[in-house]
């Protein structure tokens, strides 16, 4: 129901409203769906990344999750004080360190797919398959187009 505003702005026609609001709602399906494996979103996506790209440096990990450095920083820490990633000092530069999945870390990240893609499912259920594919590629086309524009932009390969 669309609500009468005396600024005549209505909440309703905001795109951020609902983009916040969808990030609530599966940020919430997330953590219902990962509650077990005490797995946040961000912890998600960075174990991935490193899953994905073995040996990537914590900074590259950053740009490509689209984080800022303190806040990736404090996620490599958690993940690794819970021992299911690990520092090490790169080969060829000591002061760089690159990021591997422990193999708790493995069993972590496959035990947590399935609640993943269940919650990405249970987030998009009320579309059709169609509406879901549409859906997604106008997504893409607003965070790609407007990617700059964020405090911390992706620089992850397309």
């Amino acid at each position: 129901m669309k609500r009468s505003e005396p600024s005549g702005v209505s909440i309703d026609d905001q795109p951020g409203y609902y983009i916040r609001r969808l990030h609530q709602i599966s940020v919430g399906i997330f953590l219902q769906e990962l509650s077990e494996l005490g797995v946040t979103p961000v912890q998600y996506a960075a174990l991935q990344t490193v899953a994905n790209q073995p040996g990537i440096d914590q900074r590259t990990l950053a740009r490509t999750v689209a984080l800022d450095a303190s806040t990736t920083g404090g996620v490599v820490d958690r993940l690794e004080q819970r021992g299911v990633l690990e520092r090490r000092a790169a080969p060829t530069d000591r002061r760089v360190r690159q990021l591997w999945l422990t193999a708790a870390g493995e069993q972590l990240l496959a035990d947590a797919v399935p609640a993943m893609l269940q919650a990405q499912q249970q987030i998009l259920a009320p579309l059709t398959e169609r509406q879901r594919a549409e859906f997604m590629r106008l997504m893409r086309i607003v965070v790609d187009e407007n990617n700059a524009l964020s405090r911390a932009p992706s620089e992850a390969v397309k």
